[in-house]
């Protein structure tokens, strides 16, 4: 894995560039924990001021610090993603092993399970959710439901490459050796599927961190914690744009636009680098 990680530094300038954007994104995300105000805390400071050298990013109608209320927003949003790709990650992963690996009945129901996950659609199920449990959906709740629906895609594609991987003749030989089903997954076959594992695991923080903007601009979520979402539900609320308060709105925007395009150039690099002819190419250039 180091040296993957090594050669991505050197071979990938997007690599290069989407690290340097989800650095600054988590900076910003530590420094909640130096803020001066409480993150639910309003009127703490005196109301729509534009940027200047006292508030950086100038003061909302609430009587916010837009600075401060987006560190706590970016690291509660990137929270929530992390969250969400972890949890999706681990069924993803063991269902794609197993699948991938067993064959037979236990592939072909584990991909029955799969492909009814793959076409529910999510927007209305997470409405339906929140109408139905307005007062007692959490935060964690939200991520949790989200990744329950979060892990389909990414299971077949890590099947894929385990049955792939179990024709190999390094698997024969781990069969015949003694070895446990578990010993071959987790020693043999999950470093090959690692580098995957990471791309999916960017492209799903996207994703779920995507939906939650959109679903706490909406309204359905718990807009009294601060997320990125939530900002711009305020400053809609305030109709923010339209009294000229253009701070309010746009360095949220931001911030959440150079995490999208950082965790998108993470997994794209990846994407290319395990692509043989990609990595072939590479050794070409260096030669």
């Amino acid at each position: 894995m180091v040296v993957f990680l090594r050669d991505l530094l050197r071979y990938r300038a997007e690599f290069r560039i989407g690290l340097v954007l989800v650095a600054v994104v988590l900076l910003l995300s530590v420094l909640a924990n130096f803020s001066p105000y409480p993150p639910d805390s309003v009127y703490v400071v005196p109301p729509d001021l534009p940027p200047s050298l006292t508030y950086w990013f100038g003061t909302t109608s609430r009587g916010q610090d837009v600075f401060w209320q987006l560190s706590f927003a970016i690291r509660n949003t990137l929270l929530f993603g992390g969250t969400v790709a972890l949890v999706s990650r681990l069924v993803a992963l063991a269902v794609g092993l197993v699948s991938g690996y067993k064959g037979g009945w236990i592939d072909r129901a584990l991909m029955s399970v799969n492909d009814t996950f793959i076409v529910i659609p999510l927007l209305p199920i997470l409405v339906l959710f929140y109408f139905v449990m307005r007062d007692r959906i959490s935060w964690l709740m939200l991520a949790l439901i989200m990744a329950c629906f979060g892990w389909a895609y990414d299971a077949r594609l890590i099947r894929s490459v385990v049955m792939s991987l179990r024709q190999r003749e390094f698997t024969q030989t781990s069969m015949f050796s003694g070895m446990s089903t578990r010993q071959i997954l987790t020693e043999e076959h999950l470093p090959y599927v690692l580098p995957i594992l990471f791309s999916t695991t960017m492209n799903n923080m996207v994703w779920s961190i995507g939906l939650e903007v959109t679903l706490a601009v909406l309204g359905f979520t718990d807009i009294n914690i601060p997320t990125i979402g939530g900002m711009i539900y305020w400053a809609n609320q305030h109709t923010a744009m339209v009294a000229g308060i253009w701070w309010w709105i746009a360095f949220p925007t931001i911030a959440v636009i150079m995490a999208f395009i950082g965790l998108f150039l993470l997994a794209v690099s990846v994407n290319a680098h395990i692509d043989p002819r990609s990595r072939l190419w590479n050794v070409g250039e260096a030669l």
